[in-house]
């Protein structure tokens, strides 16, 4: 019979229980007449003045082996003593942390006899049912679910009568109301705080900082799971498995950041994007993921008609000169006007290192107006050539400008794609994680 308050030291794996013990036998030694003795029916006698069984638990973890108190045994006159001792047993339990917090733990409770074998002490359950759980008092961490009891008959092969004893089975169930609370919606949390990290923008430095930040956090709460469970290498448990897979997505979160700050930085003087990258990331992955630039709406036809005209040259590249792309004269480039400059005003103007000369033909002038006209067109070629060759620095510089520009816009555009998709992936990573884990446990909440 069991009545009783238990808890576990699961870091230690020992169970410590409060428990009333049961014991009763019939010695013929002391029975009496009770008309002879004054209608006496039972006895109050100290344990070390008659027989008892030397009953003992045999997985016991005290350090005075028996933690029970000695009462007195109550004798009734037809010789059935009645033994009732309580007790706190410290006994061994194996701790499965598999399923923790959602576990079951079954620990086992052992008596027999010590000196004793099957023939001359036989131990039988006063009820199928094991232990008595009418008085229990109930735990704030465990709940207990039952407690069968066995009798079993081992045969040695040192001898050949049998050796009787009695398990119990103490079956418990953890209440994870407190742990669902403290370890696993806030683990919850600080994951859904390093996946809102990609929704800010580069340019605020929060980025990496807050991954970092997430990343101790889990650590700090790990170290306390870490710190209550047993140190065995035969199971990982179940929180933690959870919190590593939460610690793995921040950690690549972090680095994850740390790429999309680098793309994000990155211009023309530093980085050149392969045609690969532009396809990969300019156009197919914001198609799949539905980002578009101001302005600009990607779609499959508008990627698969970009590079049929890449592969037909219908488009200049950036780096062919300027007069390849455009048969207008640098000057009429600049002025946005039309190009009559260079087929009317200067017909026959030709270049040598960087200068300019224009024939005038002499038929119909004399010498002196001839002169007078080539000395003035000379000075205004030569203030030309100054002028053009200023406009063709600053345009250089304007067109060199507009280009880093660009690049640098692809690759801030790239970041932003990296960081959306980077936000799409550890969000589902994170919301599968966190129901795989639930629905794999054998009960979620037990209050």
């Amino acid at each position: 019979m069991f009545s009783f308050y238990c808890f576990k030291d699961e870091k230690n794996q020992l169970l410590i229980t409060n428990t009333w013990l049961k014991l009763e036998w019939n010695d013929v030694n002391l029975r009496w007449n009770e008309s002879d003795y004054g209608g006496i029916k039972d006895l109050r006698i100290p344990p070390y003045k008659i027989w008892k069984p030397d009953v003992l638990m045999y997985n016991s973890a005290d350090e005075g082996f028996d933690g029970t108190y000695q009462t007195k045994v109550v004798v009734s006159s037809d010789g059935t003593c009645l033994y009732i001792p309580p007790g706190i047993f410290k006994s061994t339990c194996k701790i499965d942390i598999t399923w923790f917090p959602f576990d079951d733990q079954r620990c086992k409770m052992k008596f027999g006899s010590w000196t004793y074998s099957g023939w001359q002490l036989d131990l039988q359950l006063q009820s199928e049912d094991g232990g008595d759980l009418s008085d229990f008092i109930k735990n704030g961490e465990w709940d207990l679910i039952g407690c069968p009891g066995k009798r079993n008959a081992i045969y040695y092969k040192c001898c050949p009568e049998p050796y009787v004893d009695v398990t119990f089975e103490i079956v418990i169930r953890r209440r994870t109301l407190y742990y669902f609370c403290n370890l696993i919606l806030p683990c919850v949390l600080i994951a859904s705080m390093a996946v809102l990290g990609f929704t800010l923008p580069p340019d605020c430095g929060e980025k990496l900082s807050l991954g970092v930040t997430v990343l101790l956090s889990l650590t700090v709460f790990l170290d306390m799971v870490t710190g209550s469970m047993p140190t065995t290498s035969e199971s990982v448990p179940l929180i933690g498995t959870y919190f590593n897979c939460i610690m793995f997505m921040v950690a690549s979160s972090v680095v994850s950041t740390v790429l999309i700050l680098n793309f994000h930085h990155r211009s023309a003087d530093t980085h050149e994007m392969s045609p690969m990258v532009k396809s990969v990331f300019l156009q197919w992955l914001p198609w799949v993921l539905r980002i578009n630039r101001p302005g600009e709406k990607i779609t499959r036809k508008s990627i698969m008609m970009t590079n049929k005209m890449k592969e037909l040259g219908m488009k200049y590249p950036l780096e062919y000169p300027l007069e390849e792309r455009s048969s207008k004269s640098l000057l009429a480039n600049v002025l946005d006007i039309d190009d009559d400059f260079r087929a009317h005003t200067l017909p026959h103007t030709h270049t040598t290192n960087n200068t300019a000369f224009i024939r005038v033909p002499h038929g119909g002038h004399s010498v002196d107006d001839s002169h007078l006209v080539h000395t003035c067109m000379s000075s205004c070629t030569r203030e030309l050539n100054l002028i053009l060759k200023e406009i063709r620095m600053i345009t250089d510089k304007m067109r060199k400008k507009d280009e880093d520009d660009e690049v640098r816009s692809d690759w801030k555009f790239a970041a932003m794609v990296v960081d959306r998709l980077c936000l799409i992936v550890f969000t589902l990573f994170t919301v599968t994680a966190t129901v795989a884990v639930l629905l794999s446990a054998p009960h979620i909440i037990v209050p």
